[in-house]
C-alpha cells in the first residue's frame, strides 16, 4: 500500500504513521512549576541527540485547544527537567501520569511514586526509576501543525548529571538493560520492553579500529578526537 500524508488516504481502520518508527524510548519527564508544583508526564517522541556534551530532545504536542502542555511550560519557565527511564515494573504508574491532570495536581502523588532529590537541578527524580538524567533547558523549536494538536514544541536540553542505581550495573561496566526491561512505545496503545540484548561488533570494512569505532558507539564524552 501507499498513501500521501497530506491526503491521509491510507484506507486503514487505524492511522499507521506512529507505528512506522518503533520502538520509541519514553521520556518520563519530571518538572517543577514556577509555583513549586511537581509534575511528571511521559512523552514517546524523545531521544538523545549527541554525547559530547550530551543533549536530549523531547517533542511535545499541544492540546486540541492549542494549549501548551504543563511540561513544556515548566521547562521553559524554570529551565530544568529530569528524564526518568521507565522500567517494566513501573508501566502502570507511567500510564497514570499520562492522564491530563490539571496543573495543580502532583503526578508523583497520583501515581504513588516517591521523590528523590536531584543533585544539580530542582525538579525531583523518580526514586523507583533506576536511571535519571538531570537536564537544563537549551532551546525550543515550534513546528506548526495542520491542526491545533499537531503543533509541537520541540525542546532541547543539556544533560548535566546522570544517576544510575548501583544494582543495575554489571561487573564489565555496562548497564543491565535486561534487568531494567525499559519500556518503549509502539503505535496505537501498544508498548514493548527490552527483554533480550545482543551485541553486533562495529564493522571495520571501511577502515578504523575497534577502539575508535567504540568511541562513537559508546559515547565516550571528552575522549573523541
Amino acid at each position: 500500500m501507499f498513501y500521501e500524508t497530506e491526503k491521509n488516504d491510507h484506507g486503514l481502520a487505524r492511522p499507521p504513521f506512529k507505528s512506522c518508527v518503533v520502538p520509541r524510548a519514553i521520556g518520563w519527564l519530571s518538572t517543577r512549576s514556577a509555583e513549586g508544583v511537581d509534575n511528571l508526564a511521559p512523552y514517546s517522541q524523545f531521544t538523545n541527540l549527541t554525547f559530547d556534551p550530551p543533549y536530549v530532545l523531547v517533542s511535545i504536542n499541544r492540546t486540541p485547544s492549542r494549549k501548551r502542555k504543563d511540561t513544556a511550560e515548566n521547562i521553559e519557565t524554570t529551565g530544568e527537567f529530569v528524564y526518568n527511564i521507565v522500567p517494566y515494573e513501573l508501566r502502570e504508574a507511567m500510564n497514570i501520569t499520562a492522564a491530563p491532570f490539571p496543573p495543580e495536581v502532583d503526578e508523583f502523588e497520583a501515581a504513588g511514586l516517591h521523590k528523590a532529590p536531584s543533585s544539580m537541578v530542582k525538579p525531583f527524580r523518580v526514586a523507583e526509576s533506576p536511571i535519571n538524567l538531570e537536564c537544563t533547558y537549551v532551546q525550543t523549536i515550534v513546528l506548526p501543525g495542520n491542526s491545533n494538536s499537531g503543533t509541537v514544541d520541540i525542546i532541547i536540553g543539556k544533560v548535566v548529571g546522570v544517576n544510575i542505581h548501583d544494582d543495575v550495573l554489571l561487573p564489565d561496566g555496562k548497564i543491565n538493560m535486561e534487568k531494567i526491561r525499559p519500556l518503549a512505545r509502539m503505535g496505537y496503545s501498544d508498548y514493548t520492553s527490552a527483554e533480550h540484548v545482543f551485541e553486533i561488533p562495529p564493522s571495520l570494512l571501511a577502515g578504523g579500529t575497534p577502539e575508535t569505532a567504540a568511541l562513537g558507539l559508546e559515547g565516550a564524552a571528552g575522549k573523541m578526537p
